[in-house]
């Protein structure tokens, strides 16, 4: 089982660095899931976010898109899956388990500091994933 510490990952190389590990068959815990950076135009990414959100149909029994923190890290690794529906990708979303905070039972554990790249753009371009409904 890899426990990866989301602080200061950049969320898409983080979800790919995370499904191709899942496809792998690996167990993985992601921790920290608040702390998790998206990089882009800050007005944007909240506009598509309220977008889909608000695609709801007259069948449809509420939102088809969570504002959890943890359940949008585990929709981004989603969208790097193939088959989420059915077959393999959906197997292998079911060794993710993300958290918000530190849980007890992963205090003592090893992390990784995964999806870290030093050419991360400044502050003024980089939104965390508890900031979005803000």
């Amino acid at each position: 089982m890899k426990i990866i510490d989301g602080t200061g990952a950049v969320l898409g190389r983080l979800a790919s660095f995370v499904a191709k590990d899942l496809l792998k068959g690996e167990e993985i815990v992601i921790i920290n899931c608040e702390q998790i950076i998206i990089t882009g135009n800050k007005k944007r990414i909240q506009e598509n976010f309220e977008k889909k959100r608000s695609k709801v149909g007259s069948g449809q029994q509420g939102p088809k898109v969570s504002r959890l923190n943890e359940k949008i890290v585990k929709r981004a690794i989603r969208g790097m899956l193939p088959n989420h529906r059915k077959g393999r990708g959906k197997e292998a979303l079911k060794n993710v388990k993300c958290y918000v905070g530190l849980p007890k039972e992963y205090e003592q554990s090893k992390k990784i500091l995964a999806g870290r790249k030093p050419n991360v753009p400044t502050k003024s371009k980089i939104l965390q994933v508890k900031d979005i409904f803000k």
